[in-house]
């Protein structure tokens, strides 16, 4: 009944019945999301299918010779060579299929970076560093640059314009994080030592979640950030407040300081 009750959940969920609607997959808000949903939903359906087919077997066979309806000794042999031929090169052209399948999908999200109008690589809007447990965001400030001392830097907190192609900076401040951007079909490993990019377009202004999708330590469960997609003339004034607080709070602690 087990292999029944997975098959039953597993259609379940993908045809999207309630109260298992939105269940499987998260209101995809990326403009090249649909590839990736394209994607996962045809391996779903691909396993899904050699799944149930090889369980089938062994049920029949479980029951055909069943030790009840069976009291002869069992007898042993060799088996086919040509049978296991067969069940090898399935699996193998199997993969090489789904590999060759998905190669554009993967150029774009991970090779093909945005350029500019000019041709030139679309420079990061922000930097994402992932450390225990939370995610610090630079912006950068009013030269233009990451990495400056004018930055605006926060924590758990990424605004970005909708209808906009975004790139972001994303690394490691410890250890292996994962970000996760579910809505936006972005998932990346943040490798230690390494600084990585990932790009995508929102279609859709709200609030979402940014999730550690990595086992990173104790407090891997709350390393949960706030993603706020938002037209790009409210996100200019929200970057140039923060920027303004954020030199107000400096100058105000230099002041004490002197004092």
């Amino acid at each position: 009944m087990v292999p029944v009750l997975g098959v039953g959940v597993f259609v379940w969920a993908m045809a999207g019945w309630w109260p298992m609607h939105g269940h499987w997959l998260p209101e995809n808000i990326n403009a090249h999301g649909g590839v990736i949903d394209s994607l996962f939903m045809f391996i779903l359906v691909l396993t899904g299918i050699i799944f149930v087919a090889t369980t089938g077997a062994m049920f029949w066979f479980m029951w055909r010779y069943d030790a009840a309806k069976n009291p002869e000794p069992v007898s042993f042999t060799h088996g086919s060579h040509t049978l296991e031929v067969v069940w090898s090169i399935l699996p193998a052209a199997t993969l090489v299929f789904i590999a060759i399948y998905q190669m554009n999908a993967w150029a774009d999200a991970k090779m093909r970076r945005p350029k500019l109008a000019t041709g030139e690589i679309k420079p990061p809007l922000a930097e994402v560093t992932g450390r225990q447990f939370e995610w610090r965001i630079r912006y950068a400030g009013e030269d233009g640059i990451v990495g400056t001392p004018d930055d605006v830097q926060l924590a758990n907190d990424l605004h970005l314009p909708v209808n906009e192609e975004i790139v972001l900076a994303i690394k490691s401040a410890d250890v292996l994080h994962s970000f996760f951007l579910p809505n936006l079909r972005v998932k990346q490993d943040v490798v230690p030592g390494m600084k990585q990019f990932v790009w995508f377009l929102p279609t859709k202004t709200g609030v979402y979640d940014i999730v550690c999708a990595e086992l990173c330590g104790w407090g891997h469960y709350k390393m949960r950030g706030r993603l706020t997609i938002e037209p790009r003339e409210k996100f200019d004034a929200w970057l140039k407040q923060r920027y303004a607080e954020q030199n107000q709070a400096a100058f105000t602690a230099s002041t004490g300081e002197a004092e």
